[in-house]
């Protein structure tokens, strides 16, 4: 009983009026459709939470960004008053004025590191608050559409299908493509719930999701391979699961549609309470060592995602001998 949801009470309670309403005893029926109306307004109260939350999150990301604006106004203002200072002692000091003109140079770079450091700061709070939020709506927006849209679908195709045994002889043209229209919506919305967070994740854990993902990306051009050191019934935090699953299929992702590789590999390793992931491919690669490429294909939002979750990531990558991305991440202990 604990395990049910307020949909599945919904739910619950509306199979019970048909029921009785089918058996005549309309007392209980209208009971019971009570109990499915005061659910109905629980699950209304819980949805409108939801999107409370939505909005709570975009008004964080805008704060971030007023924060950085700030910071970046006081540091251009902090650096025009050290050049009216700089000037001052050049105008009194002539003779130093070799002197504080390097000054005033290492006074910029640091002022320009700065301002660099503090952008790239802003710069991944935003990513990883936006992709925070992203993950949230993804699994949020699953669970509507698989526990409330597809479970009223399915019940609405139920009584449909139940109307049309008692009416065998007069089944309109109308009612048999009315039942058509609804399979083929509860099938666009089950696979739709299954894309945003794949259902073998939420059940069986980050072993069998990414077992999964391998074997959904093989094909006769590409083959992925997954080797997994470690207990394949571990779970982990549930958000933590979710951020790794995406990061490896992000990166799976880039395989499949920039490496032009024969051949995926994914390693997932347990170690001192970290998990050691390693992707890689025998693909026409990149040079890594040039910022621009290294930051290209999705790379800048998942060092983002895991620089978030504390952890280190190293690419190694050359023309034409594949790529390599070795990931760390500390298990979180809840």
């Amino acid at each position: 009983k604990d395990d049910l949801t307020t949909f599945d009470y919904v739910e619950l309670y509306l199979n019970l009026v048909y029921a009785y309403e089918q058996i005549g005893d309309y007392k209980k029926a209208n009971f019971y459709s009570s109990l499915a109306y005061e659910y109905s307004q629980k699950l209304y109260n819980e949805n409108l939470s939801d999107k409370i939350r939505e909005i709570e999150t975009k008004y964080n990301i805008t704060k971030v960004e007023d924060e950085y604006k700030e910071k970046s106004k006081q540091l251009e203002e902090r650096q025009s008053r050290n050049k009216k200072i700089i000037f001052i002692f050049v105008a009194l000091f002539g003779f130093s004025l070799v002197l504080f003109y390097f000054f005033y140079q290492n006074l910029q770079l640091k002022q320009r590191n700065k301002i660099k450091e503090l952008d790239s700061e802003i710069q991944e709070n935003i990513i990883n608050a936006s992709i925070d939020g992203q993950e949230k709506e993804r699994k949020k927006l699953s669970e509507v559409l698989h526990d409330n849209i597809s479970a009223l679908l399915s019940s609405a195709g139920l009584h449909l299908s139940a109307y049309l045994v008692g009416h065998k002889d007069e089944i309109p043209e109308e009612i048999l493509k009315a039942r058509s229209l609804l399979k083929e919506a509860h099938d666009q919305v089950r696979d739709l719930s299954h894309e945003l967070v794949p259902p073998v994740l939420a059940k069986l854990g980050l072993y069998y999701a990414v077992q999964d993902l391998c074997e959904k990306n093989s094909n006769s051009i590409i083959n992925f391979t997954f080797n997994y050191f470690g207990s394949n019934q571990k779970r982990y935090n549930e958000e933590f699961e979710i951020k790794v699953y995406f990061i490896i299929t992000e990166l799976v992702n880039n395989i499949v549609k920039h490496s032009k590789a024969t051949s995926g590999y994914i390693t997932l390793e347990e170690r001192n309470n970290q998990i050691i992931i390693n992707v890689e491919d025998n693909g026409k690669g990149f040079d890594s060592t040039k910022t621009y490429n290294s930051d290209g294909f999705g790379l800048t939002q998942i060092k983002a995602r895991v620089k978030n979750l504390k952890g280190k990531i190293t690419i190694n990558s050359k023309l034409n001998a594949g790529t390599l991305v070795y990931i760390k991440l500390h298990i979180p202990d809840h």
